[in-house]
């Protein structure tokens, strides 16, 4: 295989990759091998159509879309391996000679990252705050540890107050006629979670259990659904349920039920130590994506849409998982919120743009400064994790290597390098937090 690259815009670099006649031959054998198959050929039985029977009844030509498309991703493959080139895009291929007895020839054009021009990342400036910790940050911690462990007691009486968790039936109605998505059944619903669009919550404040109710809201302006936007409906509601949270007391039993600690006064003590590092952390990584930003700031970088795009792709996706995490769809999340998909994309694009030149810009300090992750850190990093999942070091070594990931690993760890160094070649400005 021969492959030569060269720049044809900014961003964007042409390959130019030539397979031997014979690597076409063996392809041309393996497409006739499956394809001869899938014919009928009167006189003989499926799969025993000599090839040059085949070749006169169909032509060869009929081989070649299969023939391709076994050679080209290994070809493109090398291509990338023997040039060095690194995509960030799927590639435009363009077939430039493909034919029994020939070699083949291809043409790929890819988006590469961009160049990166550092500008100065020594001696920045960081704030840093000195961190205390307040009684009412610990009562505050307190009262959250509270309604964690709180009681849902069902309420067979009474109406629904604010925080109280329903379990209601609705049917949407816009001007009398049922809309798609506005029906459910048995649904779970925390009152003043803004869960559901604004004034529908409210409404249901009041209601007791057996109650129907018509709840009438207005959908805001730029819900995504175009027939809905702006317009008044009508949820008729069923209440089946009201639970209600009972908090524990705050004494020396609760600090024994929820921690090792005899009593309320040691484990506000412990709070306060443990909020302490939390802070302390907060401000560390506070530091870090504040060096990170200022070195960003001064570099010339003219980033393809294509990298922001698989930035947002790859945003969306972790927002989705974030989601069924909590038992929610993002279909469910759009009918709520009144986005869309475009609508979510838009409105993460500026962040995927500053996370997309941040990287770049570590990876281009990396490199001029040399910072390497060593085998003995990978090493460390594996037992780090192994620890953190109680598994084996060397069946999660094991399952890194399985999957390729072992790079993606080192990267990482490259990445965490220099944001270190940064830190520790950055000057401190001190405040008070």
């Amino acid at each position: 295989m021969k492959a030569t690259w060269e720049k044809i815009d900014k961003n964007l670099v042409s390959i130019d990759v030539e397979i031997e006649e014979g690597q076409v031959a063996g392809a041309l054998d393996k497409a006739f091998k499956k394809i001869v198959n899938k014919v009928n050929v009167p006189g003989f039985r499926k799969g025993k159509v000599p090839r040059a029977m085949f070749e006169k009844r169909f032509g060869v030509e009929s081989l070649y879309q299969d023939a391709i498309d076994i050679l080209l991703p290994e070809a493109y493959a090398g291509a990338l391996q023997e040039t060095g080139v690194e995509p960030v895009d799927r590639p435009d291929i363009e077939i430039e000679q493909f034919a029994k007895g020939q070699s083949f020839k291809f043409k790929a054009k890819v988006t590469v990252k961009p160049e990166v021009k550092l500008g100065d990342y020594k001696g920045l400036e960081v704030p840093s705050s000195e961190v205390s910790v307040s009684d009412e940050e610990v009562a505050a911690e307190l009262e959250r540890l509270q309604q964690r462990h709180a009681e849902l007691v069902v309420i067979d009486e009474g109406a629904v107050e604010q925080g109280d968790i329903t379990v209601i039936d609705f049917d949407g109605y816009l001007d009398g006629e049922p809309f798609e998505g506005g029906k459910a059944e048995r649904h779970t619903l925390e009152i003043g979670s803004g869960q559901f669009i604004p004034g529908f919550e409210d409404q249901i404040v009041g209601m007791a259990t057996g109650d129907f109710k018509d709840v009438e809201v207005s959908f805001p302006e730029n819900y995504h659904a175009e027939e809905l936007a702006g317009k008044p409906v009508v949820f008729k509601v069923k209440l089946h349920e009201i639970k209600r949270k009972s908090l524990p007391e705050l004494d020396d039993e609760f600090a024994k039920d929820v921690s090792e600690f005899d009593t309320l006064e040691e484990f506000k003590a412990d709070l306060a130590e443990k909020l302490k590092v939390r802070k302390d952390q907060d401000v560390q990584q506070e530091r870090e994506v504040a060096v990170v930003e200022k070195a960003a700031e001064t570099a010339e970088i003219d980033i393809p849409e294509a990298m922001i795009s698989a930035e947002v792709d790859y945003m969306v996706r972790d927002f989705e998982n974030r989601l069924r995490q909590q038992g929610m769809s993002l279909e469910l999340y759009f009918q709520f919120s009144g986005q869309d998909e475009a609508a979510l994309r838009a409105q993460m694009t500026e962040d995927a743009g500053k996370r997309v030149r941040n990287n770049l810009v570590l990876e281009q300090i990396s490199k001029d400064e040399n910072i390497l992750a060593t085998d003995e850190e990978v090493d460390a990093e594996i037992e780090k994790m192994a620890e953190m999942y109680k598994r084996s070091a060397e069946e999660l070594r094991d399952v890194f290597i399985r999957n390729g990931n072992i790079e993606n690993l080192k990267a990482d760890l490259i990445i965490r390098k220099t944001i270190k160094f940064l830190l520790d070649n950055s000057k401190v400005a001190t405040e008070v937090a």
